[in-house]
């Protein structure tokens, strides 16, 4: 599909000393323009931190969680099976580990109980001689299960960072996102909240800061993964994090990224967030979460091997599946729904762990929201998974159907649910109605738009540039790598690549200089504009291609423009 392009606004900034003008309109076109913020942003060291206790309740969970563990009550920290869960699970029992080793933790099955807290779980926990349970990156709506739990005369904090539509769980709740709090920033991610949680206690039972320091790395694991923005505090956090992962402070991450194929790499966001969390996440999706907590919290060597070997085994399935389901998809999708607006695909018994997965790739190929239905306890109801595309939100989209469901939840990009098999075709003829009075207002919808940071010549480009372009990493939602246009460049050199001549380098120049490009993948697509001497556009941005010891520039293209055959 192709793309349009959309430059951004640039506002006036004034030069400083040591920063590329090109890096600074970079920052200015995303807002970034004071001296303080842009020292700030670009600091290795940032300090834009804020106070644990601002966060509404805080201060009486740390009372109550510190009074647990002078009466040794047993502590369960119970969290969700995605890595968001999994990492802030971890934190907890390593924090906590400083004051006390009365703790368990538990992670519902996504098969068996699905997501957040339930009642059959609660009854296992107090079972288990569980006086306090502490819940991490789920429970502010979970009403009818923290009266559960209270009722059985156990106490629930539960942290947490979804949004709360209405009524919040009737205990200690700890999320920047409620009503009356007054924290400054609200997009931690799940473990984010739990850090903050672990600093308060921190301060008040005056222990040694360098218990929270060496926890950021699965901070900054959790946050790239979580896809929340990485701005303001959460840039503070992934930055100090990220030092940590990189010095290999934990064994269990070193031989994760060693089985994932990353061995003598630095580290950066990118295989963060394509590499290690999918490892993460497949323990959850393909069988149970724990495998990613013994990894992450594991003392003996084997222990964390196993669990590594565990992890990529689990990624390796869960490709092959999602490969098999993602085709039977589009096949559904293409054979019966090719017209519709919103993608509803009845997947019947494909896997339900990677559902959210497939839902996103068949939104990526048709440029449309989607959602994947498949049968669940024994076919008796329908879980559903969906993703979405820039400008419309799902959540609120799918909030006006809300009595369709027997359960809901999710945020602007991606939901879930669970519904009776007899509400499917309803839903899909009110999602594709709801969306057609978004498109009414807005022709444009649809059009697959790609942001252009900034125009460069050529021979802009080089070697100090693409390091001052590192410089706005760790790079994610809200921060996204920049993207720049080389225009009415001349096409030289080109040369098809892959077993179907998909991919092609070409060199493309102008009266400043010239760049050696490559285009990954859809080489096909743009074979007219890809001959020697067409005049073009391309976007994407610069990057550094070491090969045998020997480094050079390159320029990844993600869109090209054509505008004639041959140069005048």
């Amino acid at each position: 599909m192709r793309k349009k392009w959309i430059m951004k606004d640039i506002a006036d900034h004034r030069k400083l000393n040591g920063i590329s003008d090109i890096v600074l309109d970079v920052l200015a076109a995303r807002g970034v323009t004071s001296d303080e913020d842009i020292a700030e942003f670009l600091s290795p060291k940032p300090q834009r931190t804020y106070d644990p206790f601002l966060l509404k309740d805080m201060g009486q969970a740390v009372d109550k969680i510190l009074e647990a563990i002078r009466n040794d009550t047993r502590i369960c920290i119970y969290g969700d099976y995605d890595t968001d869960g999994v990492t802030a699970i971890c934190l907890m029992l390593e924090f906590l580990g400083n004051l006390t080793q009365n703790m368990t933790y538990y992670i519902p099955s996504r098969f068996e109980e699905g997501y957040g807290l339930n009642k059959e779980a609660i009854d296992l926990i107090r079972n288990d001689g569980v006086g306090l349970i502490i819940t991490v990156d789920c429970g502010s709506t979970a009403i009818a299960e923290v009266e559960y739990a209270k009722g059985t005369g156990m106490d629930i904090i539960v942290t947490d960072h979804h949004n709360i539509d209405g009524k919040a769980a009737d205990c200690l709740v700890i999320n920047a996102k409620q009503q009356d709090c007054r924290y400054p920033f609200k997009e931690l991610c799940g473990c984010g909240v739990a850090f903050k949680l672990a600093q308060a206690i921190q301060r008040r039972a005056d222990i040694g800061r360098q218990t929270l320091t060496k926890l950021l790395d699965l901070v900054a694991i959790a946050t790239i993964g979580d896809i929340v923005p990485l701005i303001d505090e959460n840039r503070t956090l992934v930055k100090y994090g990220m030092e940590i992962i990189n010095k290999g402070g934990r064994e269990g991450i070193v031989m994760l990224a060693q089985a994932a194929g990353l061995s003598g790499q630095t580290i950066r966001s990118h295989q963060i967030a394509y590499v290690l969390v999918p490892h993460l996440n497949a323990a959850g999706r393909m069988a149970e979460a724990e495998s990613g907590v013994i990894l992450l919290t594991a003392k003996e060597n084997r222990s964390m091997r196993d669990a590594a070997a565990t992890l990529v085994s689990n990624n390796n399935e869960r490709k092959r599946i999602q490969e098999e389901d993602f085709r039977k998809c589009m096949d559904i999708a293409e054979s019966k729904h090719a017209n519709d607006l919103f993608m509803v695909i009845d997947a019947g018994r494909a896997h339900e762990g990677i559902a959210g997965i497939v839902a996103g790739k068949i939104k990526d190929a048709f440029g449309r929201p989607a959602i994947v239905v498949t049968g669940t306890n024994g076919d008796m109801q329908l879980k559903g998974t969906g993703r979405s595309i820039e400008g419309i939100n799902i959540y609120e989209v799918l909030k006006k159907h809300g009595d369709l469901f027997i359960k809901f939840g999710g945020h602007a990009g991606a939901c879930g649910f669970l519904m009776e098999p007899a509400n499917l075709e309803i839903l899909r003829t009110g999602l594709n109605r709801s969306i057609n009075e978004i498109y009414e207002n807005d022709s444009e919808l649809f059009v697959d738009k790609l942001r252009i940071d900034l125009p460069l010549n050529p021979g802009d480009i080089d070697f100090e540039l693409v390091s001052q372009v590192e410089r706005l990493e760790p790079f994610g939602h809200r921060n996204e790598k920049p993207v720049f246009s080389l225009d009415n460049v001349s096409v030289d050199h080109v040369m098809h690549m892959g077993d179907e001549r998909q991919h092609a380098r070409f060199t493309v120049r102008d009266a400043s200089g010239s760049i050696d490009c490559v285009l990954f993948n859809e080489a096909g697509e743009y074979r007219a504009e890809l001959e020697k001497g067409s005049v073009i556009s391309v976007a994407g941005y610069p990057d550094i291609n070491t090969w045998n010891g020997s480094s050079k520039i390159q320029f990844v293209v993600r869109d090209i423009r054509w505008y004639s055959n041959r140069v005048d």
